[in-house]
C-alpha cells in the first residue's frame, strides 16, 4: 500500500473511531462530569503508556513548558464542553457546529500570527457563519441553546490550541494530549461521582477514552503525516456524517429541520472549501 493510501485509511480510521464518541456519551447513564472524569483517566492512562513506550520519560518535560500547558489546557477545555454540549442539544448540532473549529483557527491566524487568508476561506467562513446562525435560531426555544453554545467554545478552544501549535511548532502532540486528558481528569474528580457507575458505563467508558479519543488520536497522528492537510480534512469529515447517523440507527435520535439547514449550509461550505483546496496542488502542477 502506498503511503498516501495508507494515510487515508488511518485518518479514516480515526473518524470512525471519534464518530462513536456521541452515542458512547448517550448510552452511559453518567453524569456529564463523571463521564468526563472517566473518559479522561482510561485515555491518559493510554497515552501516557503510549508516550513513554514511544519517546521515553524524558518526553514528559515537555509538561513543564508554557507552550505545552496553553495547549493541553485548551484541549481539555474543548475535551470538557464535547461532552457537556451532547448532554444540551442534539448530536449533529454538537459535531456540525464543532467542525467550523479550523476556519475559526484561521480567522485567530490572521488576527494573531498575521498569516495570510485567502478571499476562498473568507467567503467560507462566511457561508459557515451564516449556517451556524440557522443552527442556533431556534436552540432557545428548545433549550438546546447552553449546548450549542457549549459546541461553539469547544470549536473556539481547539482553535486555540491549533494557533499555539503553529506558534510553537516544536510541540510534541501526544504528550500535549495525555497532558489534557489528565487536567479534565483532575478537574472533573470534585464533581463527579467515580463510584455510581455500573460495569456497562465502566466498560463504555473505557472504549470513550482508549478507543474513540486515545486511539483515534493516534491513527489521526499517523495517517496526517502521509497526505496533504485539506485530504485529511475531507476525510475527517466523516466523523461529522457517522456521528449522527449511529445515534439514529440505535436511538432514534433525529436533527430538527433548523439543525439540517444550517448543518447542510456548514457542510457544503467546507466540502467545496476543500474540494477547492485539493484540486490547487494539480492545477499548479499542470
Amino acid at each position: 500500500m502506498s503511503p498516501t493510501r495508507r494515510g487515508a485509511l488511518l485518518v479514516a480510521c480515526a473518524a470512525v473511531c471519534w464518530s462513536s464518541g456521541a452515542l458512547v456519551v448517550r448510552l452511559v447513564g453518567t453524569s456529564p462530569w463523571t463521564t468526563s472524569l472517566w473518559r479522561s483517566l482510561f485515555a491518559s492512562l493510554f497515552l501516557v503508556l503510549v508516550v513513554r513506550l514511544h519517546w521515553g520519560p524524558g518526553i514528559f518535560a515537555q509538561w513543564r513548558t508554557r507552550s505545552v500547558l496553553g495547549v493541553a489546557v485548551c484541549m481539555m477545555v474543548s475535551s470538557t464542553c464535547f461532552i457537556f454540549s451532547l448532554a444540551y442539544t442534539s448530536v449533529a448540532n454538537t459535531l456540525i457546529l464543532m467542525s467550523t473549529g479550523p476556519y475559526v483557527a484561521g480567522l485567530l491566524g490572521w488576527l494573531v500570527l498575521g498569516e495570510r487568508v485567502a478571499l476562498r476561506t473568507w467567503v467560507t467562513m462566511s457561508i459557515a457563519l451564516a449556517g451556524v446562525v440557522v443552527m442556533v435560531s431556534n436552540s432557545h426555544s428548545r433549550g438546546a441553546l447552553a449546548g450549542d453554545l457549549l459546541a461553539i467554545v469547544m470549536a473556539g478552544s481547539f482553535a486555540i490550541a491549533t494557533v499555539l501549535i503553529r506558534r510553537h511548532p516544536e510541540i510534541q502532540m501526544a504528550p500535549a494530549a495525555a497532558l489534557a486528558t489528565t487536567l479534565a481528569g483532575l478537574v472533573a474528580l470534585p464533581l463527579a461521582d467515580p463510584l455510581g457507575v455500573t460495569a456497562r458505563d465502566v466498560a463504555l467508558l473505557a472504549f470513550f477514552g482508549v478507543g474513540q479519543f486515545g486511539a483515534g488520536f493516534l491513527l489521526f497522528m499517523a495517517g496526517a503525516r502521509l497526505i496533504p492537510a485539506a485530504q485529511s480534512s475531507l476525510i475527517g469529515m466523516l466523523e461529522i456524517v457517522l456521528g449522527p447517523l449511529w445515534v439514529w440507527l440505535v436511538l432514534a435520535e433525529r436533527p430538527v429541520r433548523a439543525s439540517l439547514a444550517g448543518g447542510a449550509l456548514i457542510l457544503a461550505a467546507l466540502l467545496v472549501n476543500t474540494l477547492l483546496d485539493l484540486a490547487a496542488p494539480r492545477r499548479d502542477s499542470a
